[in-house]
């Protein structure tokens, strides 16, 4: 009932989003450049700096954790940085917060030639008893005049205590989301040494804890105005490592728990959306370009669900407007935000989301919430995400055909790079294995067992760089027909697919493959437990071809349990999955 409440506060908030009004960005010289209509040349760094070796050793190196700890102190110290508080003192509130923000974009907007121009994306809505707000932004131009596309490093910059609007309490909000706030302002430090092709937004948004509303501005903006917003990298709470008694599923083992090597990526429900693609792409990049010489090397977990169950974050404006987007957040989070329980003793959404304790009483903090050396890792990981996805090639298409169990596909490049890559998933959101091409547009591949298959494709360009991936095509692969006398399975007007990912968290993708039209009245997905008692009901649709659902089935339970298709009454189909957290 309580997350239920919760929840119910974070709608009455969201129905605001349509009263949003004069949303722009207050320096026409970044509008122009985000609208495309600006001249490349005139934002040349006299040094170009765009090997992907360069950007991948810049961010690497350059990233400091130290840095971060100085940006989280002055956050804190601003006190209350709730979208309602003060905007006209110079210290305190979150005006002051903004204006620090937008003094550090131009301190490094004059170390590198005045190529980054900062801006605020203001737009007038009634949030907190307020009815102007800012996000603070800075636009570093894309080299490329042929394809003005958009990627966003973004972080929500307001906090808050229990209550939405309380504007006297201490939020010092140092996870949640100083530490994705201080992600950005790095990013935007250390990458505006380097050249891209796309343009690249670094964003601190207003409003996330009343509704996603800096967000869902700027996302509105750009869909208004045809902006072609390429991915979006949304990090919230991304820099603590300690388990709460608390968490918003799926989350921490238990409580103090530490996990200081693991990051997670949450996206667009579907495992075939784009928003799935970015993520394995960025896991991709990581695993490539920074593990091999890692010291501390880090997990990125691809999660099943849009968000954490109950919770949302600023991906969500963008991804609901089919602009490709992915939120990073902390494998441990200090609490499930409920604080309106009495019975709630952790930090998030509390005045206790603090930096850290003086422990030995000389005024200095020396025992720290946020772990900056982990905060940093997963800086690296955003920003050579962004980094190679900001010089990488275009993306190419494809065809694919099942050829009795063998897939032959054949890759359209009007750009002629050369080398290409194919995804191919098989039972996991990861990548099962990606083939290699080389002077070729063709090739066949062979399943090694009976099932459901995703096939994704990108280009390499000469330096090695892929593009991202092209969407998935899917292919329910029934006869392998490799072996001689492999017998074919019989093949079903609907066929239920293994569950996605499985074992699962709290929500996992349930897939049905329709091979032809049939008529019928009504149709389910239902799970019950291995007692036959049912948990949930689905109603779905059959349309021809791949179909998925999510289930979500909460948290802190285990087990095994049965899910059915059923269709007017009768079970066409069932499968066991296993709920592990």
């Amino acid at each position: 009932m309580k997350r239920t409440i919760q929840l119910a506060v974070f709608l009455f908030f969201s129905c605001n989003l349509f009263a949003q009004t004069n949303i722009h960005p207050t320096n026409a010289e970044a509008e122009q450049v985000l609208l495309g209509n600006f001249n490349p040349g005139d934002y040349m760094a006299t040094t170009v700096l765009n090997h992907p070796d360069d950007i991948v050793a810049g961010i690497t190196e350059n990233v400091s954790a130290n840095n971060m700890k100085e940006y989280l102190l002055t956050l804190s110290s601003f006190g209350n940085r709730n979208t309602g508080a003060d905007t006209l003192s110079q210290t305190t509130g979150i005006g002051a917060s903004r204006r620090w923000v937008h003094s550090k974009f131009e301190e490094f907007s004059s170390q590198n030639e005045n190529r980054l121009i900062p801006f605020y994306m203001q737009f007038d809505q009634d949030i907190c008893a307020m009815g102007q707000h800012r996000n603070v932004c800075a636009v570093l131009p894309g080299l490329d005049a042929n394809n003005h596309s958009v990627i966003i490093i973004e972080a929500h910059m307001d906090s808050r205590c229990d209550t939405p609007c309380d504007i006297n309490c201490d939020a010092h909000g140092m996870e949640d989301n100083g530490s994705g706030t201080a992600l950005v302002i790095e990013l935007a430090r250390v990458m505006s040494q380097y050249s891209y092709n796309s343009t690249i937004v670094f964003m601190a948004t207003i409003g996330e804890e009343q509704g996603l509303f800096g967000a869902n501005a700027f996302a509105e903006w750009s869909m208004q105005n045809n902006v072609p917003i390429k991915a979006v990298f949304n990090n919230d709470i991304v820099g603590g490592v300690i388990c709460g008694e608390t968490s918003s599923a799926p989350s921490c083992p238990g409580f103090n728990e530490v996990d200081s090597t693991q990051v997670r990526i949450f996206s667009g429900n579907s495992v075939t959306t784009p928003h799935k693609g970015l993520a394995r792409y960025s896991k991709l990049e990581y695993t490539e370009e920074v593990l091999p010489n890692a010291s501390v090397p880090m997990l990125i977990t691809l999660m099943s669900a849009l968000d954490r169950t109950g919770r949302g974050g600023d991906h969500i404006p963008f991804n609901d407007r089919s602009y490709t987007s992915i939120r990073f957040t902390s494998a441990n989070e200090h609490g499930n935000a409920n604080a309106a329980d009495p019975d709630y003793h952790d930090r998030q959404h509390t005045s206790d989301d603090i930096l850290g304790v003086d422990t030995d009483g000389d005024m200095v903090l020396d025992s720290f919430f946020v772990d900056f050396n982990y905060l940093a890792r997963n800086t690296v990981i955003n920003g050579v995400a962004a980094g190679m996805a900001g010089i990488s090639p275009n993306t190419p298409s494809f065809t694919a055909e099942n050829e009795g169990g063998a897939i032959s596909i054949e890759v359209t490049d009007d750009f002629d790079y050369g080398k290409y890559r194919i995804g191919v998933r098989h039972m996991g959101l990861d990548f099962l294995e990606l083939v290699d091409l080389e002077d070729t547009l063709a090739t066949t591949y062979y399943p090694s067992n009976f099932g459901s298959y995703f096939f994704s494709v990108c280009s390499v360009d000469s330096n090695g760089i892929e593009s991202l991936f092209s969407n998935e095509s899917f292919f329910l692969v029934t006869a392998l027909g490799v072996e001689e006398g492999e017998l074919e399975q019989e093949v079903k007007a609907v066929q239920l697919l293994q569950n996605r990912p499985n074992p699962f968290d709290e929500a996992t993708l349930i897939g049905f493959f329709v091979n032809e039209n049939i008529s019928y009245q009504k149709a389910y997905i239902a799970v019950r437990d291995l007692s036959g008692k049912e948990l949930k009901r689905i109603a779905v649709e059959l349309n021809q071809g791949f179909n998925e659902v999510l289930y979500d089935h909460g948290y802190n339970v285990v087990g095994t349990f049965v899910y059915s298709l059923e269709v007017d009454g009768k079970i066409l189909d069932s499968r066991q999955m296993i709920f592990a957290n």
